[in-house]
């Protein structure tokens, strides 16, 4: 026998949920399959076998929680019976299968007269009489206690027709005082479903959606943040893809989008304030001097957050084929711990569902996030003579106002927002 064990996941993940049993109990498994799905914090990971053979025992259920190196599963080795069955010895005698119906049905009904005739107890462990529901029902109808009612069933059992007999014959019992009132009980708390008295639908939030909460609500409660809003005239950005794109596409396999336009822009402004590009440890700052931009993904499962590792040493193709294959990862739940960890800075794009205008909140413990929205139409004044209809874009720049002012917030805002509608200068200083 061996024990398939919950392997180490990451520094900072020391428990998980199991999301999938992949194998079932009598199944072999080899050594290496996988043989459950684990929901993390972060990612889902597939936990594979050690051990050849068949799985004897699942020792979790789907939904529960697991710790790291805690036993999950038993595999028998060598193909090894999960249970031997016993062969009886030929020289006793063997009972028919009809015979051993009979004894089997014999000794469920001395179980049940068993415990119908053992003595109950209340919530509060004080033996009780033993009464059938419609004998309970009744006594409650006429006010009669149980105790003062004799059972005719030999086993004790008091049924209806005993406690309509004792509320026929008179009771004479001493005078006593009158009982103090009792206290009421609280009123029980209501489920979620209960509390509507119209129809709802009560969805258990994943491993994933809870641990999302917890962080965006920790980060409002332990970071000064502030957001600071600017816009940007996208005609130069969208005048250069629409002319390039075909070329760029032939000859690097990849199409060209905006987000290696921001990306690069994020980092031409993040050198010229590096407090952008810092956290918080204690009282001390540490300011990175690599630039592991986080791209916000939305999946089925949530937000999640994969980082381009060394985005400033990336040309616009590396940028936007890392950002592509994260993307792919993260809607098909293949996602590593290594992809999402190590991020500097992180870019939101809420205008992909049409947004506006957002206030992006912080992927802690970084201090700055970019929310990118949709671009629009709108009337822009050239000169004081000149209006002409432009691709405009609202940016915003959450950013956490306990290590950067608001002139360093405003100053990082409008460089990204000069180095956009200036792709030239994009390529030189992003």
């Amino acid at each position: 026998m061996a024990e398939i064990l919950v392997p180490e996941l990451a520094e900072s993940i020391s428990e998980g949920t199991i999301a999938q049993w992949l194998k079932k109990p009598g199944e072999f498994v080899e050594k290496g399959d996988y043989i459950a799905e684990l929901e993390t914090d972060k990612v889902n990971v597939e936990i594979i076998s050690e051990h050849s053979g068949v799985i004897s025992e699942l020792l979790k259920e789907e939904g529960d929680t697991v710790a790291v190196g805690e036993a999950i599963a038993i595999v028998s080795e060598g193909g090894e019976a999960p249970t031997p069955v016993a062969t009886p010895n030929a020289s006793e005698p063997v009972a028919s299968s009809a015979e051993t119906d009979q004894v089997k049905q014999g000794e469920k009904e001395a179980l049940q007269q068993a415990a119908s005739a053992a003595p109950q107890e209340d919530s509060k462990g004080i033996n009780r009489p033993i009464a059938s529901p419609a004998a309970r029902k009744l006594a409650r109808e006429k006010g009669i206690d149980l105790n003062d009612v004799a059972a005719r069933d030999p086993l004790g059992r008091i049924r209806r027709d005993d406690v309509e007999t004792a509320g026929q014959a008179p009771v004479s019992k001493p005078a006593t005082a009158p009982a103090a009132p009792k206290a009421e009980k609280p009123a029980e708390k209501k489920s979620a479903a209960e509390q509507f008295t119209k129809p709802v639908e009560v969805v258990k939030m994943s491993r994933r959606r809870q641990t999302i909460a917890k962080r965006l609500v920790d980060v409002q409660h332990t970071a000064a943040m502030l957001t600071t809003f600017n816009e940007v005239d996208m005609t130069a950005i969208m005048e250069l893809r629409n002319r390039r794109k075909d070329a760029f596409l032939k000859s690097n396999d990849v199409k060209l989008g905006f987000m290696s336009f921001f990306t690069k822009a994020v980092i031409g402004a993040l050198k010229k304030y590096p407090l952008l590009n810092a956290e918080i440890q204690g009282d001390e700052l540490i300011i990175k001097k690599f630039y592991d931009i986080g791209i916000a993904v939305s999946a089925d499962e949530g937000l999640v957050v994969p980082v381009v590792k060394d985005a400033d040493k990336l040309g616009f193709a590396g940028i936007e084929k890392a950002i592509g294959d994260l993307a792919s990862k993260a809607r098909n739940n293949k996602l590593a711990i290594s992809d999402l960890t190590g991020g500097t800075f992180t870019i939101t794009n809420g205008g992909t569902f049409g947004s506006l205008m957002s206030t992006p909140i912080l992927n802690a413990p970084q201090v700055g996030i970019l929310g990118m929205h949709k671009t629009q139409l709108r009337p822009v004044a050239i000169d004081a003579e000149r209006m002409e209809n432009r691709p405009m874009m609202y940016i915003a720049l959450s950013y956490d106002h306990r290590i950067v002012d608001g002139k360093e917030a405003v100053g990082f805002l409008v460089k990204v927002k000069e180095l956009l509608e200036d792709p030239e200068q994009l390529l030189l200083e992003g």
